[in-house]
């Protein structure tokens, strides 16, 4: 029986490790974003909490292994774990003012430290326990540490695959940590002592109390929260505050409309309508991003077919729910673009990436590889517009992604949105094999906040980045992910201020 239990709790343990882990930049993402920072802090604190843990459960596992001294190291990790959903507004609050960088690792390690430590401390103290004499100790650590290993890869696919997105984080924290405790709590009545058992009642205590007070995070309209979501992909919310609605990816806006026109109210959405004006006739097009749909509705509307490529399925749905696309409205891919591109020979005269936000860059789109495979699936006289967000107009990574363009593409030329130039926002890329030149004349603006004026201010602010002004990016090398998070620094800075100015936490 005692094997039996010892198997159990390093299956337990070790599952419990991974799915932590991985959890854990669902947790943080939705504040600052799932980019190179948050995977790296996430990383680095599960590596040094079970570094940390190894040392410790290995020198307290020589002074003495007992059954009960195992079991509770998993009791208190699970409660632990159970308290995740409710510690991590305030710890994120209170780490913010460190900066972006900085607050990922404090926070990541505030939650995840403490409990992957403990569960670090379990294998070693297993080991002891488990290993009868000195002979078996190598045969006896190969095996648990084997079996620990096998079920982080189960958890690890189910965590990815199945359970965030079926259950949710919150609940699924819950789910880890009521497996920890109920199989603490074995032991401890395995070991049939007065203390043992009540420690067992205080786990369970201990769990029930966190699982009735941790806050499961639900759609709530009347504090502007309309819809939440769990994809395999992301966090994606919708969300409703004075009279303008937004999806949020990650805690990144990624479309915004009027919630009773439906029309949108993201100025770069009218900077693409540029193109339009370069075909005499409507035509076949592509779309790489669909987010809300904003951009299928305007093209659709002028009589385009239009094609779009949607890594997230989740993300199509909600774009039907909330933002009024039509499964009429376009024909709709769901899979990654560069495979889109690998499977499906088409060639549009006009193709549109719009599948970057501000803390990721997808940088197996952006490669010269990946410029020469669209342009593959583009006409003779096709058009390629890509919409990027960056700090400023002559940012690193405009320059960058126009000096990698050209050496696909005859004609690279930038037209930029915000204003004044060194300010936050989005930016159109044009590239073509010719000359890119209106065939249709500009509407004269009459009003500061219009759609003509945001065509007219982008195509009268047009300019080429020279391609020595930034390195060429390609599938080896590739900077984008360092660039992309110091555009996320920025972006979160104004989210959450904007966001809180309007009562609503993030």
């Amino acid at each position: 029986m005692l094997n039996f239990y010892i198997y159990l709790v390093v299956i337990v343990g070790g599952a419990s490790v991974l799915a932590v882990e991985l959890l854990g930049t669902r947790i943080i993402a939705p504040f600052y974003g799932a980019g190179l920072y948050l995977w790296t802090a996430q990383i680095s604190v599960a590596l040094a909490a079970l570094s940390v843990g190894y040392a410790i459960g290995g020198r307290w596992a020589d002074k003495g292994a007992r059954l009960e001294r195992l079991a509770l190291l998993l009791g208190l990790a699970g409660v632990w774990i159970a308290l995740i959903p409710l510690m991590r507004t305030p710890a994120l609050i209170i780490s913010e003012a460190a900066g972006l960088r900085t607050a990922v690792l404090i926070t990541s390690a505030v939650l995840f430290f403490p409990p992957l430590t403990l569960l670090g401390m379990v294998s070693p103290y297993a080991i002891r326990l488990k290993a009868s004499s000195i002979d078996v100790v190598g045969r006896t650590a190969g095996n648990l540490y084997s079996v620990s290993t096998v079920a982080s890869v189960f958890a690890a696919i189910a965590t990815g695959f199945f359970l965030i997105p079926s259950i949710g984080v919150t609940r699924f924290l819950l789910l880890i940590g009521f497996s920890l405790i109920a199989t603490s709590m074995l032991g401890l009545l395995m070991a049939k002592q007065r203390n043992s058992i009540a420690q067992a009642v205080a786990l369970a205590v201990a769990f029930l109390g966190s699982s009735l007070i941790a806050p499961d995070l639900k759609a709530n309209p009347d504090r502007g929260l309309i819809d939440i979501r769990q994809s395999a992909y992301g966090e994606i919310r919708v969300v409703e505050v004075d009279e303008v609605r937004y999806m949020v990816l990650d805690g990144g806006i990624h479309t915004i409309i009027n919630p009773y026109t439906l029309e949108s109210l993201f100025p770069y959405v009218n900077v693409l309508d540029i193109p339009k004006r370069m075909f005499a006739q409507p035509a076949d097009m592509l779309l790489v991003g669909l987010g809300g749909g904003s951009v299928v509705k305007s093209y659709q509307r002028d009589g385009w077919k239009v094609d779009a490529v949607e890594i997230d399925p989740e993300v199509v749905q909600v774009a039907y729910d909330h933002f009024g696309l039509k499964p009429s409205d376009a024909q709709v891919f769901a899979m990654d673009a560069r495979r889109h591109f690998l499977t499906h020979d088409k060639q549009y005269p006009l193709i549109i990436l719009d599948a970057f936000g501000s803390s990721a860059i997808p940088f197996h789109l952006v490669t010269k590889e990946a410029f020469a495979l669209t342009k593959s699936r583009l006409t003779s006289d096709g058009v390629l517009a890509m919409n990027i967000e960056a700090v400023g107009w002559d940012d690193t990574v405009v320059k960058s992604l126009s000096a990698t363009l050209a050496t696909i593409f005859t004609h690279v030329t930038t037209l930029p949105i915000a204003e004044p130039p060194d300010q936050l926002g989005n930016l159109i890329i044009l590239a073509s094999d010719r000359r890119l030149e209106l065939l249709e004349e500009m509407t004269t603006p009459t009003d500061r906040f219009s759609a003509e004026y945001d065509r007219a201010h982008a195509w009268d602010n047009r300019f080429a980045v020279k391609p020595e002004w930034g390195p060429v990016l390609t599938d080896d090398l590739n900077l984008v992910d360092i660039w992309a998070e110091r555009v996320n620094l920025v972006a979160r800075e104004d989210l959450h201020a904007f966001f809180k100015d309007r009562g609503l936490a993030w």
